[in-house]
């Protein structure tokens, strides 16, 4: 049963990897990124790593993407200030 459930969860890791890796777009990799951490973060909980997991939940899920989501902000805010005439 344990097996099972370890494979289904790596399965669910190998396809929110796949899903990161496809989009193009940087706002919905990030938010994709968001859901591999969780996955990762099940795994690791899955293998009785839970002091990883809760690790992996945090930045991977929450922290990292934020991250990315302001730093695309910031350059698309950026560029629109420099199309702009002045």
């Amino acid at each position: 049963m344990a097996d099972v459930v370890v494979a289904v969860t790596l399965l669910g890791v190998a396809a929110a990897a796949t899903a990161a890796v496809a989009v193009r777009d940087p706002v919905r990799q990030a938010l994709v990124l968001s859901v591999l951490g969780l996955a990762l973060a099940v795994l690791f909980t899955v293998l009785q790593a839970p002091d990883v997991g809760l690790s992996q939940l945090a930045v991977g899920t929450a922290v990292t993407p934020l991250l990315l989501l302001l730093t695309v902000r910031k350059v698309r805010r950026r560029a629109r200030n420099r199309e702009e005439p002045r």
